[in-house]
C-alpha cells in the first residue's frame, strides 16, 4: 500500500490502514462464499477451515477453539504488558431457507441461510485482521490485536459463553463488534452507549390435568382455557410487578393442544421468549415469570412444569469503547458517517464477553439503496449492500491504531 492509496479516503492523511481495492474484492468473495455454504451452531467446520487458510495464506497463526469450530489469531504477539485489544465476528448461520430469487450466491444448503449477516462480520473481522498483519510487518500497529471468530451465537445462551471458557479473553483488554442493522445506510454505523440490546430467555411451559368432554368442563381441569390465560395473564402480572423502564416483556410464539373439537385435552403446551431491557431486571426475571406462571395455572387447577431457559444479558457498550467506534469511524468516513441507534430488543450473545472485559458493538449499516424499507434480519430474503464490508475494516482498523486503552 502507498501513501497516496491510504489518502484517498476522509482521515487517511493521518491515519494509516487503507483497505487496498484488491482485497476489499476479495473480501466480498469470501463473504459470498460463506453466505452459499451456511453452517449452523457448532456445525462451522467448513467455515472455521476457510477463516484458517486465509488467515495462514498471510503468514499469520490461528488457532482452532479446543470446541471444535471457531478460531482466535493474534495480530502480533502479547509480551503481558499492555492489554490487547480484541475484535470479534460470529461465523453461524440460521436454521432458515434462503429465499432470494436470481441471486448468484444464494445459499446451496436446504433451509439453511446466512440470514442475520454473520457472513459479513466474518469478513469484517477477516480483512480487519489482514490489514493489520500489514501494519504490523511495517512495524506501524502499536499493540497486538486478537481477532476472534466465534461459533454458534444463534444457539441459546450463546456460544460465546464457550468460547470465554476456552480462555480467548486472556490479556484482552477491551473488545469491540459489529452487527449488520438493515434500517442503517452503507456507509454509516449506529452507536450508541450503556445498553444496545436486550436481554433475550426462553419459556417452555407443559400443562397438564385431567381432561374430559366439552359438555361438562365443570368436571375437568379445562387446559385450552388455562392456557389462554396463561397467555393473556402472564404479560400483564409481570408488566404490573416491574418498573415499567426495565421492559420485561413475556411473548409467545407458540400454543398447542388438543386434537377434536368436542375432547376437553389433558395436555397443552407453549413455548415463547422474555425480552428485557434492564440488566438488573434480568436478572429477577426468572423469578417473577415463574411465579406468574405457577399463580394463574393453579388458578384453573392445571399442573405447570416450567424450563426457563437462560439466554443472554443485554449488550451494554463501555462508554470509553463507544467513543473509540466512534472517533475511528469518524477519522475514516466523517462525521455525518455516525447516527445515534436505539437499543433493540434482540438479544446477542457478545454480551457474554462484556461481563468480563469492557467492550462496544456497532450498528454496521448495510441498507442497500434500492431497498428503502429495509429488508429485515432473520428473514430468507436478507442480503446487504456489500460494500459494508469495506467500511467494517476501515473502522476496526482505525480502533486498533487510535486505542488508548490500558
Amino acid at each position: 500500500m502507498s501513501p497516496e492509496s491510504e489518502a484517498d479516503q476522509p482521515g487517511e492523511a493521518f491515519l494509516p490502514g487503507a483497505l487496498p481495492e484488491a482485497l476489499r474484492a476479495e473480501l466480498i468473495e469470501f463473504r459470498r462464499d460463506l453466505h452459499m455454504h451456511p453452517e449452523l451452531g457448532n456445525q462451522e467446520f467448513r467455515t472455521t477451515a476457510a477463516i484458517k487458510a486465509r488467515l495462514e495464506k498471510a503468514g499469520l497463526k490461528p488457532r482452532v477453539l479446543a470446541i471444535g469450530t471457531g478460531l482466535i489469531c493474534d495480530i502480533g504477539e502479547f509480551d503481558g504488558g499492555r492489554p490487547m485489544l480484541a475484535l470479534r465476528a460470529d461465523i453461524d448461520a440460521l436454521p432458515i431457507p434462503d429465499t432470494k430469487s436470481d441471486c448468484p450466491y444464494r445459499s446451496t444448503v436446504p433451509d439453511r441461510a446466512h440470514a442475520c449477516g454473520h457472513d459479513v462480520h466474518t469478513a469484517v473481522v477477516l480483512g480487519a485482521g489482514l490489514v493489520l498483519a500489514d501494519l504490523l510487518a511495517r512495524g506501524e500497529l502499536p499493540r497486538p490485536v486478537r481477532l476472534i471468530f466465534q461459533p454458534a451465537e444463534e444457539v441459546l445462551p450463546g456460544g460465546a459463553a464457550d468460547v470465554v471458557e476456552c480462555g480467548v479473553l486472556e490479556g484482552v483488554g477491551r473488545i469491540l463488534a459489529v452487527h449488520c442493522d438493515p434500517k442503517v445506510d452503507a456507509g454509516k454505523i449506529g452507536l450508541r452507549q450503556g445498553a444496545i440490546t436486550s436481554a433475550c430467555d426462553r419459556l417452555e411451559i407443559s400443562l397438564d390435568g385431567p381432561g374430559g368432554h366439552t359438555a361438562r368442563p365443570h368436571l375437568t381441569t379445562d387446559l385450552v382455557t388455562a392456557a389462554a390465560r396463561v397467555v393473556t395473564d402472564v404479560p400483564a402480572l409481570v408488566a404490573r410487578r416491574t418498573d415499567a423502564r426495565s421492559g420485561l416483556a413475556v411473548t409467545w410464539g407458540r400454543i398447542e393442544s388438543g386434537h377434536a373439537p368436542n375432547v376437553i385435552p389433558q395436555h397443552a403446551e407453549l413455548s415463547g421468549t422474555v425480552r428485557c431491557l434492564d440488566l438488573d431486571a434480568w436478572r429477577q426475571a426468572p423469578d417473577l415469570v415463574v411465579a406468574a406462571i405457577d399463580e394463574v395455572a393453579n388458578l384453573h387447577r392445571a399442573k405447570s412444569e416450567i424450563n426457563y431457559i437462560r439466554g443472554v444479558p443485554p449488550v451494554v457498550n463501555d462508554p470509553a469503547a463507544t467513543e473509540l467506534l466512534h472517533e475511528a469511524m469518524t477519522a475514516r468516513r466523517g462525521a455525518d458517517s455516525v447516527e445515534s441507534t436505539e437499543q433493540s430488543l434482540g438479544g446477542e450473545d457478545f454480551s457474554w464477553y462484556l461481563e468480563h472485559v469492557p467492550g462496544a458493538m456497532a450498528r454496521l449499516g448495510v441498507r442497500m439503496p434500492e431497498d428503502r424499507v429495509g429488508r429485515d434480519l432473520h428473514q430468507g430474503d436478507f442480503d446487504v449492500d456489500e460494500s459494508a464490508i469495506g467500511v467494517g475494516v476501515e473502522m476496526f482498523t482505525a480502533a486498533a491504531l487510535l486505542d488508548a486503552g490500558d
